[in-house]
């Protein structure tokens, strides 16, 4: 395997509020921690602390940025998704990283959601379950199996 395993934190931003009101970000130093104590090699980039003022950049430049996460998902070994709830760019997030042959490991209390069901390896339902799958060895076997991917994703 590589000396370093580049993997990608999406989640959720903006969901469904108005305007640019946004979630509470906090989840992705806990998923950090979290994928750090199970993969000690891991290059995380998480798209929010490149830029967390995303909300309020005008329209080119948000399309560039976009355009540059989804090249990242795409040259990542992972993508590990918090949704809590509905989101437009992680749901965009998980179908680009299928077609980029990338496994994807949601987190998400939404287990009956089409775009969580087929396109999730590995589908945790709250960060606490997460964690104990992550801790318990399950990203290490997930990047270590590649494809065909679990749960009939991707097909």
């Amino acid at each position: 395997m590589d000396k370093t395993i580049p993997i990608f934190i999406g989640g959720i931003i903006q969901g469904s509020q108005p305007g640019t009101r946004i979630h509470d970000q906090e989840y992705r130093q806990t998923l950090k921690r979290m994928i750090r104590n199970a993969l000690p090699d891991a290059e995380i980039f998480c798209p929010y602390e490149a830029h967390p003022d995303s909300v309020s950049y005008p329209d080119d430049k948000a399309r560039r940025i976009f355009m540059e996460h989804i090249r990242k998902i795409r040259e990542s070994r992972l993508l590990v998704v918090y949704i809590p709830q509905a989101s437009m760019g992680c749901a965009i997030e998980m179908w680009e990283a299928v077609h980029a042959g990338v496994p994807v490991v949601s987190i998400s209390p939404l287990s009956a959601n089409w775009i969580v069901r087929l396109f999730s390896d590995m589908n945790c339902g709250d960060l606490k379950e997460f964690g104990e799958w992550a801790g318990s060895g399950g990203l290490d076997r997930l990047i270590r199996a590649g494809l065909p991917k679990q749960n009939g994703a991707g097909s």
